[in-house]
């Protein structure tokens, strides 16, 4: 589960992250009002979606020369007319794809001087089994274009949850930002207190970029974390009520938020073949396969492993719903629910959907022969698949015949 920029940082603020000050705005109104309560000059107006690349985005609505999603303003005029320009308005970015995304929240934060910005993210190191806290003194820039042109500008540095997070990671963190003296405390006490909200919110990830030292004025330079991501995992929100309330479904896709509501994993893709398949292992080695026989996958779609007639059902409607599906596949393995009952879900779901693309199904495990025949004898359009590899070029030959 992903939130928004002003949730994270109100979040992290809890766990002692220092953060500027700022205010969410669902208005225009909202966000002039911020300005009276922010120090100033400088206030920054940012667009919340999720979605990363606000600042060079463009809003569809306003034209290829209108500015971003993150502007500067000096004065409350400035970010009424910024608010105004955002708000309702369709913002474009490198990770939102040519659709972009309705700009129906807004950020207002006072001003920063930045001398130094810098990366830090944790994350779960599933090779390694630890937190992995990827560390780089190129912050404000796209870290996968850094990783790509200046690899050996990335640390990461795996932290074992046995021991938790040592002062020898704070250190590490200091030295791979180039930081020393009272900047070196600074930055192993943020990089702690982020490892305590990791753990502590059950986080897949947490992103700062930048991490921005401001410039010293007097009072000794200061870390500051200026932009924010956090996402969750879905799987312990069950755990945090008052996390699961920052849930924000404008930012989801409806198919998405349907398919959680019958319990289905379900991510909608760009291809043309839709696939119900129960098991993630099992489901991307379903796309893998379908691509290579030249077609793409329009899902991934796991039922899991008690596929009912409902769920299964509940998954043909939602498949169904994206128009560029052109037929699907279904590859199920019979190990809790056996093949005659799956077989016998998926006939009744395409009676009761109208089923009208092609469907391949595949299926193997326990009462497989009996799911065969259930299905041989259906009266449907059925293609039915000996393997894997039969199946994807099965649906791919029909598909093709449709187009």
């Amino acid at each position: 589960m992903n939130i928004h920029e002003y949730q994270a940082k109100e979040l992290l603020a809890k766990f002692g992250v220092p953060i500027p000050v700022g205010f969410a705005a669902m208005s225009v109104e909202e966000a002039v009002a911020a300005t009276q309560k922010l120090p100033g000059p400088l206030f920054v107006v940012k667009a919340q979606i999720h979605a990363g690349g606000r600042g060079k985005g463009k809003f569809k609505e306003l034209g290829p020369d209108a500015k971003g999603g993150v502007r500067l303003a000096r004065t409350a005029d400035e970010v009424r007319a910024a608010a105004a320009d955002m708000l309702g308005n369709t913002l474009v970015t490198i990770q939102t794809g040519d659709a972009g995304k309705q700009v129906n929240r807004l950020y207002v934060t006072d001003g920063v001087d930045i001398d130094k910005e810098f990366y830090l993210a944790l994350l779960v190191n599933r090779a390694s089994g630890r937190i992995g806290m990827v560390v780089s003194t190129e912050g404000g820039m796209d870290i996968e274009a850094v990783a790509h042109d200046t690899p050996e500008k990335i640390e990461t540095l795996d932290i074992d949850p046995a021991t938790g997070f040592m002062p020898h990671h704070g250190r590490a963190v200091a030295g791979a930002l180039g930081l020393t003296g009272d900047l070196a405390k600074q930055a192993a006490n943020v990089a702690s207190k982020l490892y305590d909200a990791f753990l502590g919110t059950d986080a897949e990830q947490i992103e700062i970029n930048p991490l921005a030292v401001t410039r010293d004025e007097g009072s000794g330079a200061k870390l500051l974390v200026l932009d924010a991501k956090v996402a969750f995992d879905g799987n312990a929100m069950f755990r945090h009520k008052d996390l699961a309330e920052l849930r924000d479904l404008t930012e989801e896709d409806p198919a998405e938020i349907e398919a959680s509501k019958h319990d289905l994993a379900y991510i909608k893709l760009d291809g043309n073949i839709g696939c119900m398949v129960n098991g993630a292992g099992l489901a991307m080695a379903t796309m893998d396969i379908i691509k290579l026989n030249g077609e793409f996958p329009a899902n991934f779609l796991d039922v899991g492993g008690g596929a009912t007639t409902e769920k299964v059902t509940a998954a043909f409607k939602i498949i169904l719903q994206d128009p560029a599906v052109k037929g699907i596949l279904v590859n199920i393995f019979g190990g809790i629910m056996k093949c005659d009952i799956i077989a016998d879900g998926i006939i009744a779901a395409a009676k009761e959907v109208n089923l009208s693309v092609p469907l391949v199904v595949r299926l193997e495990g326990t009462n497989v022969q009996q799911g065969k025949d259930i299905l041989a004898n259906s009266g449907l359009p059925i293609v039915a698949a000996n393997d894997l590899g039969d199946a994807a070029r099965k649906i791919v030959a029909e598909v093709r015949k449709v187009a």
